[in-house]
């Protein structure tokens, strides 16, 4: 007997995540024989990014029973299941967190839509439930709402049992669940912003580990910390510091991560996970390639002389009165490297820049 879960939460920090709505589809491998789907009142306000994302907000969910007046009917209705869900560490996680704060100890083995699929259907571009769905062609509707995301997932689910009918060694107990979250990091992730940027990632010997961009850095740090594949677990060891860099422009955060993890010769470089074109050539030989900087009173600049890229800085509104001289002088030098020339030529090409000054 299987239980298809789908949470939506209220977002911000892992101790104090809730449960804003929650579908529950029991399925006996062949048919639906049970369902269970409710709003709930978190009792505390939901994160802008969610409410933007799910469409659920506060006010919707002053009349909505509270956890702990749905909390028997969870427990019910899951009895003698293996929970299925796409992304499962996450949803058992805060599932298990809200029992947690009842008192009551909830366990149920689990499968992991998202890990079965990469291992039943590998090659896919992306394993997200709406992308991979798309390219499955199971149709999905209220896309990031509980009971339309858990439909998804039992079709999902479906189509894997079909692939394969034995999924018992596919099933993660108690014993299995990756060790909890040391209030060191709990502490690092709570002061960490909604933002896009850099994150720099060391560990105990002041050693930098990693070096990721991303759209939204405490979701991203969180996410390493949800995630039980090979690399994750290893960030999850060896993380004992996060510094980030704020960035309102994704480009340049794209060379700057690409330029620390080459120098520093960090794991996942992007140049060893893609394909590149080794005889990129600029259409002009000397050229200043402009886009958004760290905020919006600051611009970030990528070099290029002699069609070979030198560097790239940060300066002030009023950088055009600064020399070639003095700009190349407050210039990160970069390595030359056909990557890097890919990524800047197809930002030109795509005409994603704020402006191209040919010098």
């Amino acid at each position: 007997m299987f239980a298809i879960i789908d949470l939506e939460t209220t977002g911000g920090s892992v101790e104090n995540e809730a449960i804003t709505e929650i579908a529950i589809y029991k399925y006996d491998g062949n048919r639906l024989v049970d369902q269970f789907i409710s709003m709930v009142n978190p009792q505390r306000p939901i994160q802008p990014f969610v409410v933007k994302l799910t469409g659920i907000n506060n006010k919707m969910l002053k009349k909505a029973p509270k956890f702990y007046e749905i909390a028997k009917r969870i427990v019910e209705i899951t009895e003698g299941c293996t929970i299925v869900a796409h992304n499962a560490d996450f949803d058992y996680r805060v599932l298990k967190k809200e029992f947690d704060r009842l008192g009551y100890t909830y366990k149920r083995p689990r499968i992991c839509t998202v890990k079965l699929s990469r291992k039943l259907i590998p090659g896919q571009k992306s394993y997200s439930l709406g992308k991979l769905c798309r390219s499955l062609h199971i149709p999905v509707t209220d896309r990031h709402r509980a009971s339309g995301d858990a439909l998804a997932t039992l079709e999902l689910f479906k189509l894997l049992q079909n692939k394969k009918r034995d999924l018992s060694e596919e099933v993660e107990n108690e014993k299995k669940f990756k060790r909890p979250i040391q209030p060191k990091i709990l502490k690092i992730i709570e002061n960490l912003p909604n933002k896009k940027g850099i994150v720099y990632l060391y560990n105990t010997y002041n050693e930098l580990i990693a070096v990721l961009q991303t759209s939204n850095i405490r979701r991203k740090i969180n996410k390493i910390y949800l995630n039980s594949n090979p690399k994750s677990l290893q960030l999850q060891q060896a993380i004992d510091r996060v510094e980030y860099e704020l960035l309102s422009g994704s480009f340049i955060g794209k060379i700057i991560t690409w330029h620390n993890r080459f120098t520093r010769n960090l794991e996942f470089s992007p140049c060893t996970k893609r394909s590149f074109d080794k005889k990129v050539k600029f259409e002009k030989d000397n050229f200043l390639l402009i886009d958004r900087g760290h905020h919006a009173g600051e611009k970030a600049i990528v070099y290029v002389e002699k069609n070979k890229i030198i560097g790239y800085g940060f300066f002030q509104l009023n950088w055009e009165k600064e020399t070639p001289e003095i700009i190349k002088k407050r210039l990160t030098e970069v390595e030359e490297h056909p990557f890097l020339r890919q990524m800047v030529n197809e930002h030109i090409r795509k005409k994603r820049y704020l402006e191209l000054i040919e010098l």
